[in-house]
């Protein structure tokens, strides 16, 4: 039996972090995973080049059913202390877009870095290692495990959601919760694609790969980021950003040409060109194939002279205003983060510790906190972790 003063489940961004924090304190710690090597889900961020954070994270860009409970970690661990590290390791980076940071080399180094920071600060990380149990039959916890059992006083739990399950990835976080007596907001696929119905799929499927730069809106949410055609539906990051807000069965309003007036625009071109047809005019504006879409599903045709302001006025609310019902999201399979996890009315802002259970900590996407894209959930697994770290 190994005794331990922290076990982490999860080695991850969130789990990962909060080791080398706990490390530094002098405690001592070990981070448990089922997976063959740390940080999968760092590896394949960013088409490989890792989104570590955003600019202008704050809480304002989180999701759950209590705004508040980032703002703490949030403040005490920032995207600028992270990029302090990321600078102090050499590692080379640049701003995409929107406050988008990347690696200008590889994911690895993120990595790397912090595998070199649990080394530094005598961490422990045992991989290939399955828990079977989690109990805490009097002042410390006692953890099963596939390669024996620990002791620990602290465990925390950062082995994330369900997202992208060929990674291994499932809801074993939950579990531990549940198990100890703490409220689970049902989880679901955030930043995740549209998919259509069958009948709109057929409709559609030769558009697959345009895109345009759209703003995409449910209720009083809208994103203006690029919009991508699937074979299945739509994606993109205008799509993903707003998938964490959709409720299934209601609609989306997309206005494919932001910041035009189609109808204007369409007005202009029946007195400059009055011979031009309608189809051509919007290809004017819009990628080809888009554009003969929009006027196939609307039944329009003929020279732009014998259209009326109506018909115009048509196309352009097709294009401006065009209302989709999505039939449903890819799920699981592809959604880069899960929406819900614990309920945060049962953990402390300051400490990620569950109130009800002293030494029970949960941090990073197992807890009802999700960021939009662009870098803001790894902002959110370094705070935590940063957090928990401090007091485990």
């Amino acid at each position: 039996m190994q005794n331990v003063d922290v076990l982490i489940i999860g080695a991850g961004a969130a789990g990962l972090m909060c080791a080398i924090e706990a490390g530094k304190r002098g405690r001592t710690v070990l981070v448990i995973d089922h997976a063959k090597k740390a940080a999968e889900k760092i590896r394949i961020s960013g088409g490989g080049r890792c989104n570590f954070t955003n600019l202008h994270a704050s809480p304002a860009n989180y999701l759950s059913q209590n705004p508040r409970f980032a703002v703490s970690a949030l403040k005490r661990y920032t995207q600028h202390d992270f990029i302090k590290l990321v600078d102090h390791y050499g590692i080379g980076w640049h701003e995409k877009t929107l406050g988008q940071l990347f690696c200008d080399d590889s994911a690895q180094q993120i990595i790397d870095m912090l595998l070199d920071q649990c080394n530094r600060n005598g961490v422990q990380l045992r991989l290939e290692t399955s828990i079977t149990s989690v109990s805490k039959p009097d002042d410390r916890f006692t953890i099963g495990t596939s390669q024996g059992t620990v002791r620990a006083h602290s465990v925390v739990v950062a082995c994330g959601g369900p997202s992208i399950p060929k990674m291994g990835a499932t809801g074993f976080g939950y579990e531990v919760a549940k198990r100890f007596g703490l409220q689970v907001i049902e989880p679901h696929a955030a930043l995740v694609p549209f998919v259509f119905d069958d009948v709109m799929r057929e409709r559609s499927k030769h558009m697959a790969g345009v895109s345009v730069d759209a703003v995409v809106s449910y209720k009083k949410t809208s994103f203006r980021e690029g919009l991508l055609f699937t074979h299945r539906g739509l994606s993109g990051p205008s799509i993903l950003q707003i998938s964490s807000y959709w409720e299934e069965g209601k609609d989306i309003r997309v206005n494919l040409l932001p910041g035009t007036d189609v109808f204007e625009a369409l007005k202009s071109a029946k007195q400059a060109q009055p011979k031009q047809e309608l189809k051509t005019a919007l290809a004017g504006l819009l990628p080809k194939k888009l554009a003969a879409h929009i006027t196939a599903e609307q039944k329009l045709s003929g020279r732009l002279a014998d259209t009326s302001d109506k018909v115009l006025r048509k196309a352009a609310l097709a294009v401006n205003e065009w209302t989709i019902k999505p039939v449903g999201t890819e799920g699981y399979r592809t959604a880069e983060v899960t929406l819900g996890g614990v309920n945060t009315k049962a953990l402390s802002s300051k400490t990620m510790e569950a109130t009800s259970v002293a030494g029970l900590y949960f941090i990073g996407e197992v807890v009802d906190v999700t960021g939009h894209l662009g870098g803001y959930n790894f902002q959110w697994a370094w705070s935590s972790g940063h957090a928990a770290g401090q007091f485990v």
